[in-house]
């Protein structure tokens, strides 16, 4: 009864990756008691003939507070049956068991190396995520709960600790994890940081300094408007060089040469050949983007990889009254896990950053019907801080020659043709922003 009560719930959650398909089956791979009134399930979820894996926090009360009436799964035999990452009454475990490195049977709870876990401060739920549940402990902690469970080392967790350990600036300090057994495979299921509680998203000030241009008088440019953020770009810039040399001296490097490098261009191609036959609007920039991507063919010299954070933008760092912190090291959302830990050039970074730019100068005029007349300015508001940020990257130690800028085009190019399918699909009215990217700068 419980699997059947579990299928028709799982389906509503906004982490649920199967969503518009029918669930075949689904069945509780391991039950777990961690506290009277608290266990912890990860459950297959069959649909279409694939399975994935989710795990779930499932408390158990004979009266259920009004506070967490929203967090109500089914009531079986008079007991209430919800999702208790919401009750901070039962999250206070996970704190400690953390703190004691406790396993339980096959759940193992660590603390990171030389860490002192304050097992007091009570759990809140952030509501902003789609494919995970972090929970924000007082002011000290935030621990993400992985919702969807893939076999292995989550790539978040393996940087920030080989990152701590070595004393990196711009990273939030690791505190703990959760793990368990998948597959016989050790496999991440939660990460708790540090919580940056006095820090500003980088988005949002992007976004206020984008405001502000636009409220100002046409003849006042993007570095006279009084919230200027080409100074904050530029320090973005140093940190991720920092970052990338950090990632360089932790993990294993390597080089690609020509043929490896042409094949990079091939799958660019391959990209934009599906996105041309999903999206029309994309054909008349075909050309342009070809040559973009003849270019990088034409590279001779090999090209460095290592590890990278994989999925670079202004919403993924935070700005501390001190520096900018660099988070979320997952990788691109999707991708399989070997994907996203495989070393790649850190300009894919790059050229993530630059094109959050263009987001952030654009974001506000989607559907507004001034947007014509300020687009100059939302160019002008791009170009300033992206040359800023370039400025900042090349100050911080990171490479940027001519054969490096060939393949930074290319890949802000093979981003912006994955941002038009996403907009497509998703935002029809944001289409504009990467649509942007194709003309000549």
């Amino acid at each position: 009864m419980l699997t059947e009560l579990l299928a028709a719930w799982i389906s509503r959650q906004r982490w649920f990756g199967g969503k518009g398909r029918p669930i075949d089956e689904l069945s509780i791979e391991a039950d777990v008691e961690l506290t009277p009134g608290l266990r912890h399930l990860i459950v297959a979820v069959w649909q279409e003939g694939s399975r994935d894996r989710y795990q779930l926090l499932l408390g158990e009360r004979h009266e259920l507070p009004d506070r967490l009436a929203h967090a109500l799964i089914a009531t079986v035999d008079g007991v209430h049956l919800y999702d208790a990452v919401h009750d901070p009454e039962r999250t206070a475990w996970l704190l400690d068991g953390m703190s004691r490195d406790e396993t339980r049977s096959g759940l193992r709870m660590r603390h990171a190396p030389g860490a002192e876990i304050d097992t007091t401060p009570r759990s809140l739920v952030l509501g902003a995520e789609q494919s995970n549940t972090s929970l924000v402990y007082g002011d000290a902690y935030i621990c993400k709960l992985f919702r969807r469970l893939i076999p292995g080392v989550n790539p978040e967790l393996e940087i920030v600790t080989a990152l701590a350990a070595r004393d990196a600036p711009h990273i939030a300090q690791p505190y703990g994890w959760i793990e368990a057994d998948l597959d016989g495979t050790d496999t991440t299921l939660a990460f708790m940081q540090e919580f940056l509680s006095n820090a500003n998203d980088g988005w949002d000030l992007a976004l206020t300094s984008v405001r502000d241009l636009y409220a100002s008088p046409p003849e006042v440019s993007a570095a006279e408007a009084g919230g200027d953020f080409a100074g904050e770009a530029e320090r973005l810039g140093v940190a991720t060089a920092r970052v990338h040399a950090e990632l360089a001296a932790a993990f294993p490097t390597d080089t690609i040469e020509t043929h490896e490098i042409k094949r990079m261009a091939e799958s660019f191609r391959r990209r934009l050949g599906r996105a041309v036959a999903e999206v029309p609007e994309l054909r008349p920039h075909v050309p342009a983007l070809e040559e973009a991507y003849h270019e990088v063919e034409l590279l001779t010299s090999a090209v460095p990889v290592q590890r990278v954070h994989g999925d670079y933008h202004l919403g993924q760092v935070m700005r501390t009254p001190t520096d900018w912190v660099i988070l979320d090291f997952e990788g691109e959302p999707g991708q399989p896990l070997a994907e996203r830990r495989a070393l790649s050039s850190p300009l894919r970074d790059v050229a993530g950053m630059l094109r959050s730019f263009d987001y952030a100068a654009r974001h506000l005029l989607a559907g507004r019907p001034e947007a014509a007349e300020l687009e100059d300015r939302a160019q002008a508001w791009a170009d300033h801080n992206r040359a800023a940020f370039l400025q900042g990257y090349a100050q911080g130690g990171g490479r940027i020659d001519r054969a490096d800028a060939a393949l930074l085009r290319a890949f802000e190019l093979s981003k912006a043709v994955y941002e038009v399918v996403y907009e497509a699909r998703n935002r029809p009215t944001w289409l504009p922003i990467p649509l942007a990217a194709f003309r000549p700068r």
